[in-house]
């Protein structure tokens, strides 16, 4: 299967979760995804656009990243299993959005440890998967801002 019928694989799995049909995407979209074109996006005979690709994202309500396919040949994580050690100092430096959603999450950590002893403080890689959904980044993102 070559990777325009993974997309639309992906885009027709999206729209069947969002109960839509082709007509409803239509006019959803003000008659810019016309039943034709988005059918033939579907079947992998027509390359989608990045722009309209996170168009139509945007219509389903979804992030333009799971409107993709997963790639087999990407390690889902490059996380050690040991888990990943966190300079405590580097957060403090982080924009405050992020930041502040990171701070919360390590606290949390460490009261249910009791470790309130450093500057450091070691997470499992899952925690670094959970904390990464909530702030919209990969895991590898994450763990370069926040690594010791």
């Amino acid at each position: 299967m070559d990777y325009n019928e993974k997309v639309g694989e992906r885009l027709r799995a999206i729209r069947l979760q969002r109960e839509m049909s082709l007509q409803d995407v239509h006019k959803a979209t003000d008659g810019e995804f016309k039943a034709a074109v988005l059918g033939a996006y579907e079947r992998g005979e027509r390359s989608v656009s990045l722009p309209r690709l996170h168009r139509l994202a945007r219509c389903y309500e979804v992030p333009v990243n799971q409107m993709l396919p997963e790639d087999d040949n990407i390690m889902t994580s490059v996380l050690p299993s040991e888990g990943v050690t966190i300079d405590l100092t580097r957060v403090e430096q982080l924009p405050n959005d992020v930041g502040d959603v990171i701070d919360r999450f390590l606290k949390k950590i460490q009261v249910q440890r009791q470790d309130f002893n450093g500057r450091v403080l070691t997470i499992r890689g899952s925690d670094v998967a959970m904390l990464a959904l909530l702030l919209d980044t990969t895991d590898a993102a994450l763990v370069a801002q926040i690594k010791r």
